[in-house]
C-alpha cells in the first residue's frame, strides 16, 4: 500500500491499544473484536492456547470464540459423540478421526502429547473457524491448567473495574483550556457540580479546576491559568476499591477517567464508587482466593470479657519448606483478624495503611493457633488494632495495624 514500515508498525500499535487487533505469540497479529468486560464470562480459545503454551494447527479465526466446556476423549469415538457439544474443547491424543468428529459437531480441539494431526482435519478447522491446537504437556496436566485458570477466571469476575460502572455512551462535561469563568459559571448553573477536568482540542486531560481556583478571578479569565496541572485521575481498568482509596484518601469527589491515550472518556464520583462497592459486596462469592483458603479454616467466639478470639490449625498448605507456617500467612491472619475485630465496631471496606510485624518463635505444622485481635481505638476513617498470635501460652507473633476505612453508602 506504499506505506513506510514505521508508520505500518505505529498503526498497528496504536489499533492494538485500542483493542481492535491482538498480537499472539506463534499467531500473528489479529483482528478482534472489542467486547464489553460485563460479557465476557468465559476463557477464550486465544487464552487457552496461552495458558497451556500450545501452538495453533488450524482454526486460527476461532481463537476468540468462547470456551463452554473441555471434556477428555477417553472414551470409544461413538460414546465420545453424545457429550460434544458447539462451543466446547475435546482434549484427545493422537486420534485423527475423533479430531474431525469434534469439529463437525462444533467443537474445538486440543491435542496432547505434542502430536500433530492431518491435512484434512486442519483445512476442515480453518473452514469452519473452530480453532486445534496442540501442547506437549499430558492430558492430565492441561485439563488441570485450564481447569486452574477457569477458577481463576472466577475470582477475577468479582473485581469491579472502573469501567464496569461507566454508561457505555456517557459523554462527561469538560471545559477546555481555552474556556472562561464565564464558561465555568455556565456549567455550574447547568450541572450543579464545581469540580470540572479540563481538556486540550484533542481532547487529552491536562487538569482540573474547581470552585476554589475560580474564586476571586475576573469572568474573562481563562481557565488554563487556573487550573491544577496533573490532576489524580484513574483509567478504565482501575479497581473501583483503589478509585475508593483515592477519593477518601484525598478528599475528592469526582476522578475523571482517561484511556489508553490520556484522552477523557468519562468522570466518576464518590456515590458512583461506593454504590458499586456495596452492590459488589452482595453478589454471591464465586471462587476462594489464597486469603479465604487461609482464613477458612478459622473458628470465631468471644471469651468472657466479650474479646473476640480465632482458633485454627496450620494445615500444609501453610508452611514453608522447613514445615513452619510461612510468614505471610501469619502476617494473613493477623490482617484478617484485625479487619473483623474492626467491623465489629463500624461497617465498610477497608483499605490496609500501615502494619508493623514482630514473629517470635516459629510455629510447626499441624498445630492449634489462637488469634486475639484488640481494638485500640476507631475513628469515622480508620481503625487500629493490636493483634496476637498464641500457641497453648506461648506467644508466636505480635502486630500493630492501622486501616482506612471506606463507609459504603446507603
Amino acid at each position: 500500500m506504499d506505506v513506510s514500515e514505521g508508520t505500518a508498525y505505529r498503526a498497528i500499535k496504536e489499533a492494538e491499544n485500542q483493542g481492535f487487533v491482538s498480537t499472539r505469540e506463534r499467531v500473528g497479529t489479529v483482528r478482534v473484536e472489542k467486547k464489553p468486560r460485563a460479557n465476557i464470562q468465559k476463557l477464550t480459545f486465544a487464552e487457552i492456547v496461552q495458558i497451556i503454551d500450545g501452538e495453533v494447527l488450524g482454526g486460527v479465526d476461532g481463537l476468540d470464540l468462547p470456551l463452554g466446556k473441555f471434556l477428555i476423549g477417553a472414551m470409544q469415538d461413538d460414546a465420545m459423540k453424545r457429550y460434544i457439544e458447539p462451543g466446547s474443547l475435546l482434549i484427545v491424543g493422537n486420534r485423527y478421526e475423533a479430531h474431525k468428529a469434534a469439529l463437525e459437531l462444533g467443537a474445538g480441539v486440543l491435542v496432547t502429547g505434542g502430536f500433530d494431526t492431518t491435512a484434512e482435519v486442519k483445512r476442515l478447522a480453518d473452514k469452519l473457524a473452530l480453532p486445534i491446537i496442540s501442547c506437549s504437556y499430558d492430558t492430565f496436566t492441561v485439563a488441570s491448567m485450564i481447569n486452574r485458570a477457569i477458577y481463576d477466571n472466577m475470582i477475577k469476575k468479582k473485581i469491579m473495574l472502573v469501567e464496569d460502572i461507566i454508561p457505555g455512551k456517557q459523554k462527561p462535561v469538560s471545559l477546555k483550556t481555552t474556556s472562561t469563568i464565564e464558561e465555568w459559571e455556565y456549567m455550574l448553573e447547568e450541572t450543579g457540580h464545581t469540580r470540572y477536568p479540563v481538556v486540550d482540542e484533542w481532547n487529552r486531560l491536562v487538569g482540573m479546576v474547581t470552585s476554589k481556583d475560580v474564586a476571586f478571578a475576573g469572568r474573562d479569565q481563562t481557565i488554563d491559568k487556573l487550573m491544577t496541572r496533573n490532576p489524580l485521575k484513574v483509567t478504565l481498568q482501575t479497581s473501583i476499591a483503589s478509585a475508593a482509596h483515592t477519593m477518601v484518601w484525598e478528599g475528592i469527589e469526582l476522578l475523571p477517567v482517561i484511556d489508553v491515550n490520556r484522552k477523557l472518556v468519562a468522570v466518576i464520583g464518590r456515590q458512583d464508587v461506593l454504590r458499586a462497592m456495596q452492590y459488589a459486596q452482595k453478589q454471591p462469592q464465586m471462587g476462594e482466593t489464597i486469603e479465604d483458603l487461609i482464613w477458612g479454616g478459622f473458628e470465631e467466639e468471644k471469651d468472657s470479657a466479650g474479646e473476640l478470639i480465632f482458633r485454627g490449625f496450620i494445615s500444609p498448605q501453610m508452611t514453608s519448606p522447613l514445615g513452619t507456617i510461612s510468614e505471610g500467612v501469619l502476617t494473613t491472619m493477623m490482617m484478617k483478624a484485625a479487619y473483623r475485630a474492626i467491623r465489629e465496631y463500624k461497617k465498610g471496606d477497608l483499605v490496609l495503611e500501615n502494619m508493623s510485624t514482630y514473629f517470635v518463635r516459629p510455629l510447626q505444622i499441624e498445630t492449634q493457633v489462637e488469634v486475639r485481635p484488640k481494638m485500640i481505638e476507631v475513628s469515622r476513617k480508620f481503625g487500629k488494632v493490636e493483634v496476637a498470635v498464641y500457641h497453648q501460652e506461648y506467644l508466636i507473633a505480635k502486630a500493630m495495624l492501622t486501616a482506612q476505612l471506606i463507609e459504603q453508602s446507603t
